[in-house]
């Protein structure tokens, strides 16, 4: 009996669609490759996602990750805080995520180490760079943390009626204004712009301290992307074997 119930699992473990994963920057989608898992980095591109994700229309998927960084909303989120979403909001629309997939991730990541909470997170077009802005989202959209491409990849899952879980490491925090180059520090390809940085940086020194604060905030949220990561796809497809 045992040995059936094994049988028939790993036989729907190995029917499943490949994962979609979703993210902004090319380093995000290294951590999250893995057995199973297709990623699509937009390069913190909003246009750019839309038309990747209009390309995939014909491609099957047996479920939808966001995964990244994010800003922080609530000011209780550090930097390196893991926030699994229970919410995606886009404008006046406020959609759930998978309950048991989420629930799922925030065991895996507490299990990872990670300091983790439940949210929601809300997804926008332009990036919030200060902290006025951040406050704005909070009380208009009652969540806790911010990026660019939650809400399309929630919107691409509703549309293929495939499971949907957001998952992100917080980056900025709340009170933290980023300086106005991250907004233009990365290639369409989701690879940090060296050189343009680089140049920006000669042109407007007086940035520097500002991305030496949102380096050290982002390797914070990137070990703890690295320890959830490696997650996605042997827990997710586990998980999605027993739905």
């Amino acid at each position: 009996m045992t040995r059936d119930i094994s049988r028939r699992r790993t036989a729907k473990l190995d029917a499943l669609a490949p994962i979609l994963v979703i993210v902004g920057m090319k380093r995000e989608a290294g951590c999250a490759a893995g057995e199973g898992v297709t990623t699509l980095c937009s390069g913190a591109d909003v246009a750019r996602l839309r038309r990747q994700l209009d390309a995939l229309e014909g491609t099957d998927f047996s479920a939808v990750v966001s995964f990244g960084l994010a800003g922080g909303l609530d000011h209780a989120l550090r930097p390196g805080h893991v926030v699994v979403a229970d919410a995606v909001v886009s404008g006046e629309s406020r959609r759930d995520t998978h309950s048991r997939l989420s629930s799922a991730l925030m065991k895996g990541a507490g299990a990872a180490g990670c300091s983790v909470s439940q949210g929601a997170i809300i997804g926008v077009d332009e990036p919030a760079m200060h902290p006025a802005a951040k406050a704005a989202l909070r009380e208009s959209a009652q969540a806790v943390a911010v990026d660019m491409e939650s809400h399309l990849a929630e919107e691409f899952a509703r549309r293929r009626n495939v499971p949907f879980v957001a998952i992100r490491a917080i980056s900025d925090p709340a009170a933290r204004a980023l300086p106005p180059l991250v907004a233009r520090a990365l290639t369409p390809e989701g690879d940090i712009h060296t050189w343009g940085v680089a140049r920006e940086l000669i042109r407007r020194p007086g940035q520097l301290g500002g991305m030496i604060r949102a380096g050290l905030d982002s390797r914070a949220a990137f070990g703890s992307l690295g320890r959830c990561g490696p997650l996605l796809g042997p827990l997710l497809r586990l998980m999605l074997a027993e739905l």
